[in-house]
């Protein structure tokens, strides 16, 4: 018997690309290693793109405890340490959802069984073979040994991925020894923080203002008071001596001491946990060889790509890759994809992990000792009065500064771009989000045309699109084809399509979805 993929690790990555094909009718049979799920403190939320797309699937309100929709973060961030000052912007691209990686992982799983996944927990993935026909998977599980075939195989198996190493894809990058990064769920002094603003105020430094790092000449500091957690304290310290001992809070009330040149009383945090308390010493960045390895093995995730910046960069980027990753799997093996779609994988969420690269080593850079980089930072800092300067950042953190190509001529802004969430009225007089459209992660025509012509000519394809007719909005678009992962294949601000615009949207169709149109 031949499955139609498996994926190996049950993080959340893994399990969103489980979401994915189950919304796209494939049983995925996911392997996790560990026997029960982790509740070990990891990624503290989403940034970015990434949080629209949860809200497109349906799994916002999950992640947030809100009804809500998401808010751009219109004030300010930061970005090494400098303050981006978001509103010098018309539109942030930068939404945050605060939530701890254990709990998106459960609110993934309880979906993808929903949705159909097979859940192995205690089953590793020791050997695979492939050939012309399918991927064969030697699986280690609690009552032995066992094949497994597949017509795919995903590498969601993190960092020290199994089947990256099997499959023999390098995973080149460069290895930051110098740093070395404290963080610990603490108690600090009550009085010392702003019940209003949450800004903490340490008396020889200053304030500190709640999520947002800061630099000093002896390092990096941040206070980030989650949401029905213990505040979570971290340092970022260079040059520092080895050491086995095991870490502390003490060691961290040390290195607050050296960063600060100021104390910072930390006890204990309240509550059962689990609770951070960790060392790491140096970081990576690197880029696998390959993501795709031309014939039925994926990587996706921190087996695709990790970043010295920490876990959060790549769970935004792993949670993506699985997005684009799942509904051109579906296709190939329903037998509709067109030629060259699954190569697409490798050439779009390269790009975009090659974005991310830049992210975190300009970041780096910018965060290191010296005088020379406080140099650095005093112009930085003067650009950043620049509302261009400060919207380019704000893309680059977001993850929303990457453009697709479509292969179809970029006549609208939109084109190759994540869609934005359009607020419609159907020709139903129902008020709709165009997030809400996309739940079922199936390519959708949105018509907004006056003869609404489009959508009449695309209706005998109603088995393999959506065709959604809706009254024209503002500056909206008044026609487009979006992707399943939320991008825009194609899109016209015409109230009457003309002969190219059909050629243009045709050709999307073909290139995407419907290769015999």
């Amino acid at each position: 018997m031949t499955v139609d993929v498996v994926i190996t690790g049950g993080g959340p990555t893994g399990l969103m690309l489980a979401c994915e094909l189950g919304l796209a009718g494939i049983t995925a049979v996911v392997l996790e290693r560990q026997s029960a799920a982790s509740d070990e403190p990891k990624a503290n939320g989403l940034l970015g793109q990434v949080v629209r797309l949860m809200d497109n699937r349906g799994l916002f309100e999950g992640l947030s405890g809100s009804p809500a929709p998401p808010q751009p973060n219109s004030a300010y961030f930061m970005f090494a340490g400098m303050a981006l000052d978001l509103s010098l912007l018309d539109d942030s691209p930068i939404h945050a959802l605060a939530a701890p990686q254990h709990h998106i992982a459960q609110v993934l799983e309880q979906r993808a069984i929903e949705l159909g996944a097979d859940i192995r927990r205690g089953h590793e993935l020791v050997g695979l073979a492939q050939d012309d026909a399918a991927v064969t998977a030697q699986v280690s599980g609690p009552d032995g040994d066992y094949q497994l075939r597949a017509s795919f195989l995903v590498g969601a198996d993190g960092a020290h991925s199994r089947t990256r190493a099997l499959a023999g894809i390098e995973f080149p990058g460069v290895t930051y020894d110098r740093t070395t990064s404290r963080a610990a769920n603490a108690t600090v002094p009550s009085e010392w923080v702003d019940a209003l603003t949450g800004v903490l105020t340490v008396p020889g430094y200053g304030a500190i203002a709640p999520f947002l790092p800061i630099r000093t000449e002896h390092g990096g500091f941040s206070y980030a008071p989650l949401p029905g957690r213990p505040p979570l304290i971290s340092t970022m310290e260079w040059d520092q001596a080895a050491t086995d001992a095991p870490m502390s809070l003490a060691e961290l009330r040390a290195s607050v001491r050296r960063v600060l040149a100021a104390d910072l009383p930390l006890d204990p945090p309240a509550g059962t946990g689990p609770h951070v308390l960790r060392r790491l010493s140096g970081g990576n960045t690197r880029l696998a060889g390959r993501f795709h390895d031309h014939r039925r093995l994926f990587l996706i995730g921190d087996a695709a790509h990790i970043y010295t910046s920490g876990g959060g960069p790549g769970l935004n980027l792993g949670l993506q890759d699985a997005a684009n990753l799942g509904w051109k799997l579906a296709a190939e093996i329903r037998g509709d994809a067109p030629s060259g779609l699954l190569a697409t994988y490798d050439t779009e969420r390269r790009a975009a992990a090659s974005r991310m690269v830049t992210y975190a080593q300009a970041q780096a850079a910018l965060i290191a000792p010296g005088s020379d980089v406080t140099a650095l930072r005093e112009l930085f800092t003067e650009l950043l009065r620049d509302p261009d300067t400060v919207a380019r950042l704000a893309e680059l953190t977001a993850g929303t500064d990457v453009r697709y190509n479509m292969g179809v001529p970029a006549s609208h802004p939109m084109i190759g771009r994540f869609a934005p969430d359009l607020t419609l009225t159907t020709t139903a007089d129902e008020t709709v989000r165009l997030a809400e459209l996309t739940r079922t992660a199936r390519p959708l025509v949105l018509d907004l045309t006056d003869d609404h012509d489009l959508a009449r000519t695309l209706s005998r394809w109603r088995d393999h699109l959506d065709i959604v007719t809706a009254l024209p909005h503002g500056d909206s678009p008044t026609a487009l084809l979006l992707r399943p992962d939320g991008y825009v294949a194609w899109a016209s601000a015409s109230t009457r399509l003309d002969s190219a615009d059909r050629q243009a949207i045709a050709a999307a169709l073909r290139t995407w979805f419907l290769p015999a149109i």
